[in-house]
């Protein structure tokens, strides 16, 4: 009886609310990075300096990846979600405290070595840009590295409060941490320079951090430096094969951004601005529904209640289609004007519109399986298996490089983006493959939904595609409010034309969107 309420409550309930509260904030937070990405080409345009800047945060990311993103849902959550049923919850302070100070020690040691080889590691990632650009990007990177102990830190937290249940202020701080350059650059752009980007990104840092800090209040967390604890010989099993899977993806993404400075000193701008729609749809849809659902999916894993995993899978999956397929479709359509509204003003100009828009659209070909990759990945994780996504990861890296290598001499900065695609869709099919060999059909209705939004989803971009090239020739593109207007009325138009034919062929998903909108006005 217990697991039967369980699995009605959480998946519906629980796994819903969670999602719309990292939705809403992913809402926010892609708002505030393409407010972010406004400020970036206009103070800066798409140079050089800007390429700079983009190579030393690929490396804070990274090694962000490296030391617990990737830890973040494939140890941290599950080990920790254990540790927080009422049978356990007496421990999870300690932990969660061991936790916390073993992997603050080694971002320190990572920021050090930052500062120690950062000549190096531009020249490995960026050795195809000229010699003032990688004495720039040196410089950033040596600035931006305490945000990577800073990053790391935050990660932490957030795996705690997501562990908890707790998503409201790890979310906010995720939303508001673009707030960082947006305040800083305007304020001190012409003192500092493309250096004000890099202290947005340490001020961004700190805002994140703060959020996450009052909902630990009570908890108990203080450093510990118990690392005999089995916890931490846990969390490392689960993580060792994320850590080679991260290794070789940062290979990958070096051999990228190394190829990309190859083709253009502005390639790596028109690259970052591209990637900021891109993430668009993929944070707001993929990134929160997966986050959102892996607490129960680990509990469900846990207990072996396979009905209840399979149950929330499948609702992640079908919700996942029902949102990133028009999404993706418009974007494609509406890349041009998408990009000259975001970033074709000061200093950014119709050529590197040209350039971005195309970027974009190839990369769009990957945004789909991107998307339904996620979930599949956490599903794994959830299940303690986290060898399985490791090892496809690093296969998908040799698609990539099959791929990129190939078409560089043909498509140049195209090409690479066309393998970023070709390596999401190799990567996703092969998980839904294994996961069918380990438990069958999912039998939650995702192929029809996905089926069913791809059909709908072509058909509204046939409508988009012809209201824009309508209001194309009458408004033009000189000016804010015609650049504005031919890009939300087709959205609008489209979005329309897809709810009304999911809601004629009663997609479900549908129905619970309605529902939960009708609660909310109702509060």
């Amino acid at each position: 009886m217990s697991q039967a309420v369980e699995q009605s409550e959480e998946p519906g309930a629980s796994v819903a609310r969670n999602a719309a509260v990292l939705s809403a904030a992913s809402i926010v937070s892609r708002v505030l990075g393409m407010v972010r990405e406004i400020i970036i080409p206009h103070y800066f345009g798409a140079t050089g300096m800007v390429s700079a800047f983009r190579l030393s945060e690929f490396v804070v990311r990274t090694l962000y990846d490296l030391l617990v993103g990737g830890m973040l849902s494939a140890a941290l959550v599950p080990v920790l979600s254990d540790y927080w049923r009422p049978e356990r919850r007496a421990e999870f302070a300690h932990v969660a405290s061991i936790i916390l100070t073993a992997v603050a020690l080694i971002a320190a040691a990572a920021v050090l070595g930052i500062e120690i080889f950062a000549e190096q590691i531009i020249f490995l990632i960026g050795g195809n840009l000229e010699a003032e650009y990688q004495s720039v990007a040196v410089d950033l990177m040596r600035l931006t590295a305490p945000a990577v102990w800073v990053f790391t830190s935050s990660g932490v937290l957030a795996g705690i409060l997501f562990a908890r249940e707790r998503f409201t202020l790890v979310a906010l701080g995720d939303a508001l941490y673009n707030l960082g350059v947006i305040l800083i650059v305007p304020l001190f752009h012409d003192q500092w320079g493309v250096a004000s980007l890099a202290v947005g990104i340490l001020v961004g840092s700190l805002i994140q951090i703060g959020f996450r800090l009052p909902e630990l209040r009570g908890l108990g967390i203080r450093p510990n430096f118990d690392f005999r604890h089995p916890i931490l010989r846990k969390v490392w099993h689960l993580y060792l094969p994320i850590l080679v899977s991260v290794l070789v993806g940062m290979v990958q993404g070096g051999i990228d951004r190394r190829l990309a400075s190859g083709t253009g000193a502005a390639s790596l701008a028109y690259m970052g601005t591209a990637t900021t729609l891109y993430q668009f749809p993929h944070g707001l849809v993929a990134v929160a529904i997966s986050m959102a659902a892996l607490p129960s999916l680990s509990r469900f894993a846990a207990r072996q209640n396979w009905s209840g995993y399979r149950h929330t899978l499948g609702a992640a999956l079908r919700v996942v289609m029902v949102l990133v397929v028009p999404a993706t479709i418009g974007l494609w359509v509406l890349a041009e004007p998408a990009v000259r509204l975001l970033a074709e003003h000061g200093k950014f100009t119709a050529v590197d519109t040209l350039w971005t828009y195309q970027v974009l659209r190839y990369y769009l070909v990957g945004l789909i399986f991107a998307s339904v990759d996620w979930p599949l990945n956490f599903s794994f994780y959830a299940r303690g298996d986290s060898k399985t996504p490791a090892i496809v990861g690093i296969i998908s890296v040799f698609v990539y490089l099959a791929v990129a290598l190939s078409l560089l001499d043909t498509l140049s900065l195209l090409g690479l983006a066309l393998a970023n695609g070709v390596m999401h869709a190799a990567h996703a099919t092969m998980m839904a493959f294994l996961l069918y060999r380990w438990g069958g059909r999912l039998h939650q209705g995702v192929l029809r939904t996905s089926l069913l939004t791809l059909m709908a989803g072509l058909i509204m971009g046939v409508f988009v595609y012809v209201s824009a090239e309508v209001l194309l020739q009458v408004l033009g593109t000189a000016g804010l409010v015609p650049r504005v207007l031919v890009l939300l009325i087709p959205g609008m138009l489209g979005a329309i034309v897809y709810y009304l034919i999911l809601r004629v062929l009663r997609v479900p998903e549908i129905g619970m969107f309605e529902g939960r909108f009708r609660r909310m006005i109702k509060r």
